[in-house]
């Protein structure tokens, strides 16, 4: 097998493996026995294109077009020319296709269903990666750009993926690019030779002589490839949690029609404390309800059931059709008054996002589009592509007024809801276990520890309600809220939470809306600055129960407050059909849209779904720290060939003695120094040739001319002197004659290949070398000494015998 085709299947292997990062994203997982065939079809013709030889832009053309006739067979036939040929039907079918395979990418959970435009995404990404994997490590014959393209699939896949193994799929991904750049160094090897040495046969330019060959560099390669793969595991997991960045969040959505599918919502935070800060309070929904009381009229959007230390977000969830009637909520007994209100609600035609508001908790929504019903939550989300935007809707809800009794004496949760919802990060400091315990001390019940929370953050902790503190919802944050006792309503109800949790009272947080402004046509007005995170505590026979820890904001439930009456719910108003009245869509005149909000959440819209937690910036020192370090180290290695080829510079063209007997040395350090910086340049040493022919290829292939071409030659004829005159006379002028040769051969060079020159020099690959020539040395010299050491041995025992 010739080395090229070992680099084809090694690229091929690479661009798989890579891919194999895609597999928890979509099911089944058999789509990528079908997406090996086809790249290896397009490899294929890359292999005979190149055996023709067709010249290298050619290739790449030429699987380009295989890769394109390809997929029209798959996906296009009956739209293409003789069904092979994309026509304009076919480029138009695609076009819908890819349009559809974005909204699927952004409506479907993990795993989504292979759909047709699913597939042709996914085909069409491995084989474009495979294409320029192949094009850069086999036609253009450089394997280490390659990594971009299999670094970028790999990339995309784990920034949305939540596989528990994502370290297997890194793993796969790193194995294949080592194995490239392996298969392709012991291709290079394989055709070089050592440069002259010095005449004692100690060269330090290249490897030990013998038949050894470059094996002993390649297996140094490989186990610098090992440590390296190793340290690449092993840092990041000593590095602190960065999972909130641009691909941080899990995919949204909702699953495929009928009654099945999957829902992981990523923290709708992005732009609460925006809107909240807006200097234009732009109307979101305008509603009309029966309620007598729309003081607990909260518009609910989504609830926060997860806390991982860095934010709290929505678990994955079973999605299913919305029912005619919603199922009962999850706890509330039949003990328990409740009172059936109807609420019509519109939403302004500029406010668009994935999640319905709703009243808590609704029985009944009459709305039409494509609306998917999340069970464990009881929220409705859209399905490919269905917003809020102009959305008009009824819904029957419950006013649920436990008494204060019927709370106090609730009844222990199950072993499985406990274990779900009081789970906090380990990550979670001391201080807010221990605060929490200090807060509810004398408390008998679960239901008093809560009421005794609430009132300590609304009234009596010394706490104040501020929009305009740094952001943050992970434990470092929480830290800092309850020392610094300043916060908006994220910081509230996130604390709350946790505390509760740490108290074993199953806890969440919902975010969604305030009830809004009464107006005079008996409508409600809900604005951008009625945004609102509030916490939900769990009793059993009760349901998730609304708290307000958040001072001067909402309005603290009756069950919760001293004169709380036992009575039964009042008697339920008769709904009112009456439609609400249509909300403002355009802004007021006054109205101010800055462009980082805009940029996020189409000028604040609230609670966007699939948005980015905000970031914590409660990073301490030491992770600063520690974090700059690594990135400190990851530089220095970068720059590890910079650095060594700098010092060998410097070190060859030292003073290195004066005496005559130094001059030969000199000599030949000038011209390893030549030859080196020729091969960084792109011209391979060669030792078949004598001095004098290696300085005219050099000159002819490094596009010498005038000056640097007469230093060379020079060179030459000075290293000649001293491999084969009795004496070796002393040359001057030769460290001017190299700053000459690099002059031309960098003047003569492009851009690229300039600054490969410097940065990734191809004459690194001499440490390697050395150090393979070393490790043997000191292994022949531990050889000499074991063996002195057991003729000793065995001389000494006659002696003691014959004593």
């Amino acid at each position: 097998m010739s080395g090229r085709t070992r680099v084809a299947l090694c690229a091929y292997a690479a661009t798989m493996l890579a891919a194999c990062a895609l597999l928890p994203l979509v099911q089944p997982v058999t789509w990528i026995i079908q997406a090996a065939l086809l790249l290896a079809v397009q490899s294929g013709v890359g292999a005979l294109a190149r055996r023709v030889p067709l010249a290298r832009p050619l290739t790449v053309a030429a699987q380009a077009v295989t890769a394109l006739l390809i997929l029209t067979v798959v996906f296009a036939r009956g739209q293409a020319l003789g069904g092979i040929v994309p026509g304009p039907e076919a480029v138009e079918h695609f076009g819908a296709m890819l349009r559809a395979g974005a909204d699927d990418i952004g409506q479907y959970s993990i795993p989504a269903p292979t759909t047709a435009s699913i597939r042709l995404m996914l085909f069409g990404g491995v084989l474009l990666v495979g294409l320029l994997v192949d094009a850069l490590a086999v036609t253009f014959r450089s394997a280490a750009p390659a990594g971009l393209p299999l670094l970028a699939l790999y990339s995309v896949a784990a920034g949305i993926s939540q596989s528990g193994a994502a370290w297997l799929w890194f793993v796969l991904a790193a194995s294949g690019y080592l194995l490239l750049l392996l298969a392709e160094s012991k291709d290079r090897l394989s055709q070089w030779g050592r440069v002259f040495g010095s005449p004692r046969g100690s060269g330090a330019g290249g490897p030990a002589s013998g038949g050894g060959g470059p094996s002993a560099p390649v297996r140094t390669g490989r186990r610098i490839g090992v440590v390296a793969l190793g340290f690449a595991l092993v840092v990041p997991a000593a590095l602190p949690a960065m999972d909130t960045g641009l691909l941080g969040g899990a995919g949204r959505g909702a699953g495929p029609g009928g009654g099945g599918g999957t829902i992981s919502a990523v923290n709708p935070l992005v732009s609460l404390q925006n809107s909240l800060t807006q200097s234009d309070d732009r109307e979101v929904l305008r509603y009309r309800t029966n309620a007598v009381d729309t003081d607990g009229m909260y518009l609910r959007i989504v609830s926060l059931d997860r806390f991982d230390g860095t934010a709290w977000k929505s678990s994955e969830r079973r999605i299913t059709d919305v029912p005619k009637e919603l199922p009962r909520p999850q706890g509330l007994g039949s003990d328990v008054g409740t009172t059936q209100v109807r609420t019509n609600i519109s939403a302004a035609g500029w406010y668009a996002q994935n999640w319905l508001p709703l009243p808590y908790p609704a029985t009944k929504v009459d709305i039409r589009g494509r609306w998917r019903f999340e069970p464990a939550g009881r929220t409705l989300v859209g399905d490919r592509g269905q917003t809020t935007r102009g959305a008009e809707y009824g819904v029957d809800s419950l006013v649920v007024q436990p008494t204060a009794a019927q709370l106090a004496s609730a009844p222990q949760p199950s072993a499985a809801l406990l274990r779900e919802y009081t789970e906090v990060p380990g990550s979670l400091p001391g201080v807010v276990k221990s605060t929490a315990d200090q807060v509810t001390k004398g408390a008998t019940n679960d239901y008093q520890r809560a009421v005794k929370l609430q009132d300590w953050f609304a009234s009596e902790g010394g706490f104040t309600y501020d929009t305009q503190v740094q952001s943050g919802t992970g434990t470092a944050a929480i830290a800092r809220f309850l020392k610094q006792k300043q916060g908006f309503c994220v910081h509230f109800a996130f604390t709350m939470a946790a505390m509760a949790r740490t108290l074993h009272i199953p806890a969440r947080v919902a975010v969604g809306f305030t009830p809004g402004t009464a107006q005079p046509d008996g409508t409600m007005s809900v604005g951008l600055r009625d945004a609102h995170a509030w916490p939900e505590l769990y009793f059993e026979g009760v349901g998730w129960t609304r708290f307000e820890p958040t001072p001067t904001r909402g309005s603290v439930p009756s069950y919760t407050q001293p004169d709380s009456s036992s009575d039964g719910p009042a008697s339920p108003a008769q709904p009112d059909s009456t439609s609400s009245a249509a909300p403002e869509t355009a802004p007021s005149a006054t109205s101010a849209c800055p462009p980082q909000v805009h940029k996020l959440s189409g000028c604040g819209a609230v609670a966007q779904g699939g948005g980015v937690p905000p970031a914590d910036g409660g990073t301490d020192p030491g992770t600063v720290v520690g974090v700059g370090l690594a990135a400190l180290l990851v530089l220095l290695l970068l720059l590890l060939p910079l650095l060594w080829r700098t010092r060998a510079r410097a070190r060859r063209l030292g003073s290195g003695g004066r005496t005559p007997a130094d001059a030969g040395e000199r000599t030949l350090s000038a011209w390893r120094e030549i030859t080196d910086s020729a091969w960084d340049y792109g011209v391979r040493p060669d030792d078949s040739l004598t001095p004098r022919k290696s300085a005219d290829r050099i000159v002819r292939t490094g596009a010498l001319t005038g000056p640097a071409a007469d230093a060379v030659h020079r060179a030459a004829r000075a290293v000649e002197q001293v491999l084969y005159a009795p004496r070796a006379g002393e040359v001057s002028g030769l460290t001017d004659d190299v700053v000459l040769v690099r002059a031309g051969l960098r003047a003569g060079a492009g851009r690229a290949a300039r600054v490969r020159a410097v940065l990734a020099p191809r004459s690194s690959v001499r440490v390697v070398w050395e150090a393979s020539r070393r490790r043997e040395r000191a292994a022949e010299r531990w050889a000499r000494r074991r063996a002195g050491l057991n003729r000793w041995v065995a001389d000494l025992r006659p002696s003691r015998q014959r004593g």
